[in-house]
């Protein structure tokens, strides 16, 4: 079975077109990324920028060709946090209608959390007496997803990702410690409230997905390009992924710029994203007791659930 998948959040659009046999196994045939930015500003005025929506729709018309190529499976588009929150949001369903033949889906938080849960553990698993919890990182917002081998128990979708709080707090070049130690509050402040949803403390095993965590995990490993290969089922311990974020966050564009591994259009707020996954992976340790004393980087996530959840409709 051939599938579809897009995933359009407030950074990037990505796609996986995707084949999965009948164990619900997924081979990749195309997955693209192009940083399009629409959350630009969202968490300002509440709209979605003309020029956003130019960037976004010149890439949906560039995987639609790509669709078109591989024999135009079903497709299923996703909008999460910047979609969420736009005033003109009907300007953009109409935009990818008119360029995909479909509907964009303005999924909630809980449905986010729980496909990027299932394209996290449809590789990585997860053992009868494991629980995991998923970290989606994003632009607009940070998905916290616990689970186990027979699904999520728990969620919450918090207000904060590498986009929306790059806008919010960190405004020099690098940060100052005023701005990073103003947005390392409100951070703590999110995780401490998503715990309410859910409990830290009983996690057995901590995973991290999205170019935020993947590109400090790079960065940590000290890579010499991006290797999604040595990048993917790459577990560190906590004191090394409190270096690579911490360095992360206090060296300016130009340097960001400079690693061999670094997205261009995640050099501006990558720092924001480092700082959000070092205090999760903080609180995680604080709150089971250094039980669970790193994290594990994954590769496979809300797209790879997107495309899964095609197969499973069609079942």
């Amino acid at each position: 079975m051939r599938t579809a998948a897009i995933d359009c959040g407030t950074n990037s659009i990505r796609l996986l077109i995707a084949d999965i046999d009948e164990a619900g196994v997924l081979t990749d045939v195309e997955r693209r990324m192009r940083v399009v930015r629409l959350g630009e500003g969202v968490d300002a005025t509440g709209r979605l920028s003309d020029a956003a929506l130019v960037r976004t729709f010149a890439a949906a018309e560039e995987y639609a060709g790509l669709i078109a190529q591989h024999g135009s499976p079903e497709v299923r588009f996703v909008a999460t946090s910047a979609s969420r929150d736009a005033e003109n949001r009907d300007d953009f369903a109409d935009g990818i209608r008119e360029r995909l033949g479909v509907d964009p889906e303005v999924i909630s938080g809980a449905e986010e959390a729980a496909l990027s849960f299932h394209g996290a553990v449809s590789v990585l698993g997860a053992a009868d007496d494991e629980t995991v919890l998923v970290i989606d990182l994003g632009g607009g917002s940070t998905e916290f997803v616990a689970g186990d081998s027979s699904g999520v128990t728990a969620s919450r979708s918090m207000d904060m990702g590498c986009v929306r709080f790059t806008e919010r707090f960190l405004h020099g070049d690098p940060p100052t410690a005023s701005e990073i130690s103003a947005m390392e509050a409100e951070v703590r402040s999110l995780i401490a409230a998503a715990a309410a949803d859910v409990p830290l403390g009983t996690v057995t095993t901590l995973v991290g997905v999205a170019g935020s965590i993947t590109t400090v995990t790079a960065h940590a490993l000290k890579l010499h390009e991006y290797f999604p290969e040595r990048i993917h089922g790459a577990v560190l311990r906590t004191p090394d992924i409190q270096a690579a974020a911490a360095d992360l966050l206090h060296r300016s564009r130009a340097e960001r710029a400079e690693l061999p591994y670094m997205h261009p259009g995640r050099v501006d707020v990558i720092g924001a994203g480092a700082l959000i996954w070092k205090c999760i992976v903080e609180e995680v340790a604080e709150a089971t007791r250094g039980r669970v004393g790193g994290a594990t980087a994954s590769e496979h996530d809300i797209l790879d659930g997107i495309a899964l959840s095609i197969a499973a409709r069609r079942t």
